[in-house]
Formats: C-alpha cells, structure tokens, sequence
C-alpha cells in the first residue's frame, strides 16, 4: 500500500505514506513510512519517520487532536 499527496504550500512538494515490512531486517515489525519530499520525488523524501503499526491507532488520534 502506498499514496502519494500533494504538500500544501508548496510548487512540487509531496507527502508519500507507505507500509514496509521487515525494514530494519528479518523478523523486524511492519511500519508506516511518513516521507516528505519538496522536490516532489516520493521515492527519497528529504524527511520520513517509521511509526510500529502497533502506534499507528494513538498517532492519528493525536494527529486529529491537532485540528481542534
């Protein structure tokens, strides 16, 4: 699963969110990839977190708080 958003505020810039699976080798857990790319290429964003699957339901939560 991948998508690829476009970066309000920017010409090119993008969001891109993907799940690797085993990214710190085998039997390593699965994690959303969180990139920020300005240049606009999602393949090597300039910035990106890995959040444990396990996070992923407490993160948005807190994301969405971000909003009110």
């Amino acid at each position: 699963m991948s998508k690829t958003i476009a970066l309000n505020g920017t010409k090119k810039g993008v969001i891109s969110v993907t799940k690797i699976d085993e990214p710190y080798g085998a039997g390593s857990h699965s994690v959303a990839s969180i990139g920020i790319s300005l240049s606009g290429n999602a393949n090597e964003p300039e910035w990106k977190v890995h959040i444990p699957l396990e996070n992923l339901d407490e993160v948005i939560e807190a994301l969405k708080s971000l909003k009110h």
